[in-house]
């Protein structure tokens, strides 16, 4: 069931419960040269327009530093739409200036009202790599399809139903690229955290998996002073709370990608997320 993750059974411990098969994630066309204004919505998921920033932006985000304080609408109010506008319109910090877009999230759509359940699982990552950049849309590539197999050898998926995971949502924390990848900076997620903890908010999620140290530490700094002192391999293994909701810590796919030897402890961190299930049925 586990071979598409690459990980050794031999090694892991039996889930009796998670003996379905693992079906194997699409592989990912590859990129075009001119990517298209709109992106076009993918089954089962909830479309986002991408919006592209002009030159203009560009030229103005690089001569007028004082753009990053530029007054933003009221984030902490605003509605699922509202919300992915001001990502959009997003010129807070100096990456609109780099970006190709902006990278809101993809997955299962907030709930209508209060009555409603809230989405079953929310990933946070850490930041767009280039195949986000161009395409506007969270884990994809390489590490978008480690992600799908993890999910399927948990019988969940991104898709609208989330299966046994129920509706899940993808997200990271930072909105657009860094230069080169580069590991996000203070200032830049300072800028970010008010739209992840809106959509928080507003999507109301059963549980959260922080993958990566960016991700971690966004969701941990206000109950860990020190978190950014404290390496991801010593946050992972446990269970944390995000106002009031169950978080877990893992390694980034990315990073799996890198270090293949890291998988073992990465599903012993989605059993223990799979264990915090316990009840209903997570999502709607």
């Amino acid at each position: 069931m586990l071979t598409h993750m690459g990980l050794r059974l031999d090694f892991l411990p039996i889930q009796s419960d998670w003996d379905e098969p693992v079906v194997p994630a699409p592989q990912v066309d590859a990129l075009p040269t001119e990517v298209p204004a709109e992106v076009p919505a993918m089954a089962g998921l909830v479309p986002m327009r991408a919006g592209r920033d002009t030159a203009a932006t560009r030229a103005a985000a690089v001569a007028r530093p004082d753009i990053a304080r530029a007054v933003r609408p009221d984030i902490a109010r605003a509605d699922w739409g509202q919300l992915q506008e001001a990502v959009r319109a997003c010129q807070a910090c100096p990456l609109c200036a780099s970006r190709h877009q902006t990278v809101f999230g993809m997955g299962a759509e907030p709930p209508q009202s209060s009555d409603t359940e809230g989405v079953g699982l929310m990933i946070v990552g850490e930041a767009p790599g280039e195949h986000e950049d161009l395409q506007g849309l969270p884990f994809v590539g390489a590490a978008g399809q480690l992600l799908d197999q993890m999910l399927s050898a948990l019988g969940g998926s991104r898709h609208e139903d989330g299966g046994r995971l129920g509706r899940v949502y993808l997200a990271n924390v930072l909105k657009c690229r860094p230069p080169g990848n580069r590991n996000p900076q203070a200032e830049e997620v300072a800028q970010c955290l008010p739209f992840l903890r809106r959509q928080i908010e507003l999507l109301r999620p059963r549980l959260l998996l922080a993958m990566g140290r960016f991700g971690a530490q966004a969701l941990l700094a206000e109950q860990m002073p020190d978190v950014a002192q404290t390496p991801l391999g010593q946050l992972r293994g446990r269970s944390y709370s995000y106002e009031g909701i169950p978080l877990v810590v893992t390694y980034h796919p990315a990073y799996l990608l890198r270090n293949p030897a890291e998988k073992g402890k990465v599903w012993a961190d989605l059993c223990l997320a799979q264990s915090l299930q316990a009840g209903p049925k997570m999502g709607a």
